[in-house]
C-alpha cells in the first residue's frame, strides 16, 4: 500500500510540473535540458571534485521515466548535486543542501552499486520510451543503462524495483523541497501586497 501512494503521489507532482506547451505526441527537448543531460552523462568525475576509489564505483545515477507530456529526468552525484528537469523545459535544481534530498540522494547512489549486474556499459544516451524507465549508472568504467517498463518497476517486477523506489523516495523529499518553497514565495508575495503605497 505504501508503494502505491508513493507511485501515485510521484505521478500526481511530475505530471503537475511539466510545461502545458508539451506535446502529447513526441518529446520536445529543450536546449537548457539537452545541456544539462549531456553534463551529467559525460562529465569526469575528477573535474568536479569527485574521487572514485574503485573504477567500479558508482558516482553518479540518472533514472528518467517518460511520459506523453515529456521525459522527468532525476539526476544524483555523489559531489551533492540532486537535480530533477523535464525535457520540455523547467525543473528543480540545486536540492544538494537540503537535508532530505540529500540524504534520499545519498541512499540512492549507495543502493545503485549493488544493481551494477543488472545494467549494461552504453556509449550512446537515448531518452526511455513512453511508460519506460531508464537509468543509466556513471561509473569509472563508463556509464552503464537498463530500460524498464515503469509498471513492471512500480510493481516489483524486477530486479531493479528496489533502485526505482530509492529513487522516488528521493523525488517526495523534493517535492516536499519544492512545496517549502512555494509556500515561502506565497507568503513573501502577499507581505508585499499588504503594504500601504507610499505617498507621492
Amino acid at each position: 500500500m505504501k508503494r502505491i501512494s508513493l507511485m501515485a503521489s510521484f505521478f500526481s507532482f511530475i505530471v503537475g510540473l511539466f510545461s502545458l506547451s508539451a506535446s502529447a505526441t513526441a518529446y520536445q527537448v529543450a536546449e537548457a535540458y539537452s545541456g544539462l543531460r549531456s553534463m551529467a552523462l559525460r562529465t569526469n568525475p575528477d573535474s568536479i571534485g569527485i574521487k572514485i576509489k574503485e573504477s567500479s564505483e558508482v558516482w553518479g545515477v540518472l533514472m528518467e521515466t517518460g511520459y506523453p507530456e515529456a521525459v522527468a529526468s532525476l539526476v544524483a552525484l555523489a559531489d551533492g548535486t540532486v537535480s530533477l528537469y523535464f525535457s520540455n523545459g523547467g525543473g528543480i535544481i540545486g536540492l544538494g543542501p537540503h537535508v532530505g534530498p540529500r540524504r534520499a540522494a545519498q541512499s540512492f547512489l549507495a543502493s545503485s552499486q549493488q544493481f551494477a549486474k543488472q545494467v549494461l556499459p552504453t556509449k550512446s544516451y537515448p531518452l526511455p520510451k513512453t511508460s519506460y524507465t531508464r537509468f543509466y549508472l556513471l561509473t569509472g568504467n563508463g556509464v552503464l543503462t537498463a530500460e524498464i517498463k515503469e509498471d513492471d518497476l512500480g510493481n516489483n517486477r524486477h530486479p531493479l524495483s528496489p533502485l526505482f523506489y530509492k529513487g522516488q523516495e528521493l523525488i517526495s523529499e523534493i517535492r516536499v523541497v519544492d512545496q517549502q518553497r512555494q509556500a515561502e514565495q506565497g507568503a513573501s508575495e502577499g507581505r508585499s501586497a499588504g503594504k500601504p503605497a507610499s505617498r507621492p
